[in-house]
Formats: C-alpha cells, sequence, structure tokens
C-alpha cells in the first residue's frame, strides 16, 4: 500500500521565539508620529534596527528607539511622488546593510463632499497612499530578490479598504487599491519568499482622526459601533506588526489583518 506521508520541505525559524526579530532591518514610513511611531518602537523591542522615514522633524521616535537598544537611521523624504523611492531602500542598505521589513506607512486623508471633491485632493492622496506604497513595495522586493533573503512587506490598509465611508472619496478609493495591491503582490512574490500583508487599523486616536474626536456627535456615533468602546491607540498595533514582521507569519500571504475593536463584526 501506498504510504500517506508526505514530506514538507524544512522551514527555518527561531524555534524558541518565532517572535523574535533579532537582526532584522525594517523601513517605517511616516515613523515620526501616531501609528508609525508606535510600530517603529514595537518593531524596535522585537530586535529590528529601525529605518524611520518621515518628511520632516522625526519627532521622538530616534531617542525611543534607540532606547531599546537598537539603532535608528533618520531618512527624511517627501513621498507625495516616487522621486525618494530608490534613495530610501538605498539609504537603508548603506546604513544597516541589507533590510528584511517594509512597513508602507506614510498617509494622508482630505475630506469633502464627493460634489466638492477637487481634483488636487484626488491627486495628493492617491500619489501618496497607493502610487508610492506601490513603488516602495517594488523596490524593497527587489532588495529582497537581491539578497535572496525573502522578506516581510506590510501595507497600512483602512476600514476604508471594506466599506465607503463619506466625504473622502480619494482615501476610500486608496485604501481599497491598498488591499487589492497586497494580494496582487502576494500572488507574485510569495514564491521568492516574500510575505505581502496589510493591517486595517479601526478608529484610531491619531491626528488623522482629530476632528472627528473633536465633534461630539460623529464620537458619539463612532463609539457605540465599536463593541470595545474606546478609539485604538498605536500600542494596539503593536502585536499585529511585530507578528506579520516575523517568521510566525511566513505562511501568510495576501492577507488584511482589521485591528478595529469589533467595528467590522457590527
Amino acid at each position: 500500500m501506498g504510504s500517506d506521508i508526505v514530506t514538507i520541505p524544512a522551514i527555518h525559524r527561531s524555534a524558541a521565539n518565532p517572535f523574535d526579530l533579532g537582526g532584522k532591518v525594517a523601513i517605517v514610513t511616516g515613523s515620526n508620529t501616531g501609528l508609525g511611531a508606535g510600530m517603529a518602537l514595537a518593531l524596535a523591542q522585537a530586535g529590528c534596527d529601525i529605518v524611520g522615514v518621515s518628511r520632516a522633524d522625526a519627532g521622538d521616535t530616534p531617542a525611543r528607539v534607540e532606547a531599546t537598544g537598537r539603532r535608528f537611521a533618520d531618512v527624511r523624504a517627501d513621498l507625495s511622488s516616487t522621486a525618494p523611492v530608490e534613495d530610501i531602500v538605498r539609504a537603508a542598505v548603506e546604513a544597516f546593510g541589507r533590510i528584511d521589513v517594509l512597513v508602507n506607512n506614510a498617509g494622508i486623508i482630505r475630506r469633502q463632499d464627493a460634489l466638492e471633491f477637487t481634483e488636487d485632493d484626488w491627486d495628493a492622496v492617491m500619489d501618496l497612499n497607493l502610487k508610492s506604497l506601490f513603488f516602495l513595495a517594488q523596490a524593497a522586493a527587489r532588495q529582497f530578490v537581491k539578497q535572496q533573503s525573502g522578506g516581510k512587506i506590510i501595507n497600512i490598509a483602512s476600514m476604508l479598504s471594506f466599506q465607503g465611508g463619506i466625504r473622502v472619496a480619494s482615501y476610500t478609493a486608496a485604501k481599497s487599491g491598498v488591499l487589492g495591491l497586497t494580494r496582487l503582490l502576494a500572488n507574485e512574490w510569495a514564491a521568492q519568499r516574500i510575505n505581502v500583508n496589510a493591517i486595517a487599523p479601526g478608529y484610531m486616536a491619531t491626528a488623522n482622526t482629530a476632528a472627528l474626536r473633536e465633534d461630539a456627535q460623529r464620537n458619539d456615533e463612532i463609539l457605540s459601533r465599536i463593541p470595545a468602546g474606546r478609539w485604538g491607540a498605536p500600542d494596539d498595533l503593536a502585536g499585529p506588526v511585530v507578528f506579520l514582521a516575523s517568521s510566525a507569519s511566513d505562511y501568510i500571504h495576501g492577507h488584511t489583518l482589521a485591528v478595529d475593536g469589533g467595528w467590522l463584526a457590527r
């Protein structure tokens, strides 16, 4: 009789701690504030050296990363165009010799009724939130292939990757595109040991949501819909980003993980 035993190639990961990122290098865009700063710190606490990409001041992120014993490379770049994409990857490799993780976090939002939405507001959001995200993922993947190392790409999606929202036409289009691109890139790159996944934060207490939280009616409407009963915080993304950056997620490809306090369950 034929054997039912199937031989599976060995997977090389840390048996002691699959979440250990010691010796890894992560690029985090928009690392100077909010969710980006929180994710950069979480990755550093797990062992990563951080290449922090920000348009202006890096804030206190370098000091917080270095307090964990990890190194921080400060890269200034305006991702409203694709011009700095190759320079970001080059700077990371020059600083630390390699890259292992890319967190595509940088983004903006513009709010206006669809009847009044301008082309400038459309282009600004699409260029940063989707176009630059794709080309930075491409540049990182080329470096992973050059290194023959595999790698992890984590895109930041949104609740509006799943829902339509109101008054945020370009943001909804871009974040829906992030979900689709995450799947496409996973399809193309999984065979090269490049994991492409996304995190979809729920309603988070960041600068992007300040106007909503300051509007008492909208704030109450949003909180009443969240089973957890609170706005999310940057710390809520710490576990998910470390998981998707680590060998614990090696067999996860093309998935968008909602971190939303139960919003989508309602």
